[in-house]
């Protein structure tokens, strides 16, 4: 299992026994533990009981449990903790708005699942209890058609995983020759179906049972000489195939392009008077190609076109013409420019973030930290910001090699200002605005909000610009085609924000953005070393929507980057930071305490 799977099983343990209103000490350490396993860079199924143990706030039952989810993907206090909490409950728990105490009063009112919540929302029987007012029921009856439209499909960071694995253990089977995951894990969605995989070469018996003996399969939906198809533990169904090598690459075609992309590659091949299928190209019933995807590609008198673009949009019409995009690859990244430290609700030190950035190969990266309007601790304000330029110095001399940009992510505000004044963003670098608050505004008044935070002339960009989550919550309701266009007009970059459950900007929504003329910003937001992770899936979505690396500001070298930021005005560029007067010389007006820090924020961001 992955350490996302064991994590998982600890997170859903922690949320059942505090609906069934265990020890709030208790719930803390299986939530702990999911967090420690989550965070974990090494596979935690490696591991043994006593290196298990090794781990932060892991003890000798934590880590038996750790053990058993690792051999059996359940541990026996999940099971019986289940009984009385079924999944199905803590499903509910995942959408917005709604916590362990909030699902615990609805259990105790009979609702156990999505279609009893969403009965009770809508007929009214919610209005009586306690806490559920108009604007909570709206959110719950739209995050619940929000989940219906993704349906199970898991994230493509969930099914990555998976598909390594697997591919890895058929490749290493006597006589097989390729192996590929296709459908739309292959065209990198931000969510995926099923898994198909392909393989050529290597003996039926044994590459089936290289599936349907995996450890991981909960059930066997079928198993033939050429097809099987389970259903794992995680809920992805995986279907494996075996065909002729001689017929591999238009089974790829077949299984990877959407329908539509097929039906338009059938319809080139009709009009040469062939017949395409997932056998091969056929020309009166003799194969003419076949064997790889470029032979078929260039018998239709097309280049070969890119996994990400077989949508059907204008990808077949630019093959045939030779103008297909070079898309941007993950290499050509030179810097992360959304990251947080434990200074406001990251995880690790400001020193360990710029560390692990210069590790990864970056030749630069931003600290942005977020502004004082999150309900967390320490959220910082102008005063906290004059102390923070000493601490980017300081990191600077700690870790040469690697330029550091002093960055914020700073709050739009319900009325379009900025959640930090003018004399602190002035001492900024890097100025990332977002949304995390008011996100059920009316249409007009959100859009009004944006543009009027756009043209604030410190802005360098906009961070996850439709705040959408995956499953959870539907982007916020704006004209996007108004905010893109003062985007352009104020010279405002615009993000890919690589977390799995964001991506955001997609990749429609990025090529939008492209046909514009606005740069993007590929970045991670990464609270985690383990987030750090996840630039490769904002690059993703950046292939999908045709961008190119000339599209991107974070592929330009340090000094390119500095000059073509610096044209947005406002911020000043790194190096001038050392003439910012110290904390010391204008000292903080005085203001009660810091409360103790907490990863506590708003439910809405």
């Amino acid at each position: 299992m992955t350490n996302d799977d064991i994590a998982k099983v600890f997170s859903r343990l922690a949320t059942m026994l505090e609906i069934d209103g265990a020890n709030p000490f208790r719930v803390r350490a299986y939530r702990e533990a999911a967090r420690v396993l989550g965070e974990l860079t090494e596979p935690a199924a490696q591991l043994d009981a006593q290196a298990l143990k090794g781990l932060p706030g892991i003890g000798g039952d934590l880590a038996a449990k750790i053990r058993d989810v690792i051999d059996t993907g359940t541990t026996a206090l999940f099971e019986e903790t289940k009984l009385k909490v079924p999944l199905e409950v803590v499903a509910l728990t995942e959408l917005q708005g709604m916590g362990p105490k909030r699902v615990k009063m609805l259990l105790d009112q009979g609702i156990q699942n999505r279609e009893q919540l969403e009965q009770a929302a809508r007929s009214g029987a919610l209005r009586g209890l306690p806490g559920f007012g108009e604007t909570l029921i709206t959110k719950i009856i739209k995050a619940i058609e929000s989940a219906a439209r993704i349906g199970d499909r898991p994230l493509l960071s969930a099914a990555w995983p998976v598909a390594e694995a697997l591919v890895l253990r058929i490749r290493q089977i006597p006589g097989v020759t390729q192996v590929e995951a296709t459908g739309s894990f292959r065209r990198r969605k931000e969510t995926v179906g099923d898994l198909d995989i392909l393989v050529a070469g290597g003996d039926p018996t044994r590459v089936m049972g290289s599936l349907t003996e995996y450890t991981e399969v909960a059930e066997i939906l079928g198993r033939g000489d050429t097809k099987s198809s389970v259903r794992l533990r995680s809920g992805l169904q995986v279907d494996l195939r075996l065909v002729p090598e001689e017929g591999f690459g238009a089974a790829m075609l077949y299984f990877t392009g959407n329908k539509a992309h097929n039906i338009a590659l059938r319809k080139v091949a009709i009009d040469k008077g062939w017949m395409l299928n997932e056998y091969g190209l056929f020309d009166d019933g003799t194969r003419i190609a076949g064997r790889t995807e470029e032979e078929v590609y260039r018998k239709l008198g097309m280049a070969w076109i890119p996994p990400e673009l077989r949508e059907a949009r204008d990808e077949i019409d630019r093959a045939i013409a030779g103008t297909l995009p070079r898309l941007i690859e993950l290499s050509d990244l030179r810097g992360d420019l959304h990251l947080h430290t434990n200074r406001t609700d990251g995880r690790e030190s400001l020193e360990t973030v710029v560390k692990t950035a210069k590790a990864k190969g970056y030749g630069y990266c931003a600290i942005t930290d977020h502004s004082q309007s999150l309900t967390m601790a320490n959220g910082f304000d102008t005063a906290r910001v004059r102390k923070s330029v000493d601490e980017i110095a300081a990191v600077r001399r700690a870790v040469p090699g690697i330029h550091v940009l002093h960055g914020l992510e700073v709050d739009i505000l319900g009325d379009g200002t900025l959640d930090l004044d003018d004399e602190g963003l002035a001492l900024l670098d890097w100025v990332i605005i977002s949304l995390h608050s008011r996100l059920t505004q009316p249409r007009v008044e959100m859009t009004a909000r944006v543009l009027k935070a756009l043209a604030h002339p410190a802005v360098h960009v906009m961070g996850h610009p439709t705040a959408r989550m995956l499953g959870k919550r539907e982007a916020v309701d704006i004209d996007l085609e108004a905010v893109l266009d003062a985007a352009a007009k104020h010279g405002v970059c615009m993000e890919i924000n690589a977390q799995p459950h964001r991506i955001d900007l997609c990749d429609l929504h990025a090529r939008m953005a492209k046909e514009r003329g606005i740069k993007l910003v590929i970045d991670t937001d990464g609270h985690t070393l383990v987030e750090m992770d996840n630039l490769r899936y904002g690059v993703f979505a950046a292939r999908r929507a045709g961008l190119e690396r000339g599209d991107v500001l974070n592929t330009l070298e340090y000094d390119e980057f500095v000059a073509a930021k610096g044209r947005r005005g406002g911020a000043k560029p790194a190096s001038k930071a050392k003439a910012v007067k110290p904390v010391t010389a204008k000292p903080a007006a005085k203001k009660a305490p810091a409360k103790p820090r907490t990863s506590k924020r708003r439910a809405e961001v």
